[in-house]
């Protein structure tokens, strides 16, 4: 199977861990999807207002420099570290 296969799969299996992760996992989670998928973060970080927002944003902007195919390999293991 293919790195993107992978990644694809990994993708669905995160829809159906057993248990919802922590907020950090999650946003672990979010910024690896984005990284492997965009790449480095673009654009402002979003305003004091937007918690969520520049959590997300902070996650993301963390993995800047990392390429396309070691995030999809991280989001990958990490899924499967989750799966159990």
């Amino acid at each position: 199977m293919s790195l993107q296969e992978q990644f694809q799969q990994a993708q669905l299996d995160s829809k159906s861990l057993s248990e919802r992760p922590d907020n950090m996992t999650l946003l672990k989670i979010y910024a690896l999807f984005k990284q492997a998928s965009t790449g480095d973060v673009e654009g402002s970080r979003p305003g004091f207002t937007d918690m969520v927002g520049r959590a997300k944003f902070d996650a993301w902007d963390a993995l800047k420099g990392i390429s396309l195919d070691e995030a999809k390999q991280q989001y990958i293991d990490l899924i499967e570290e989750l799966k159990g």
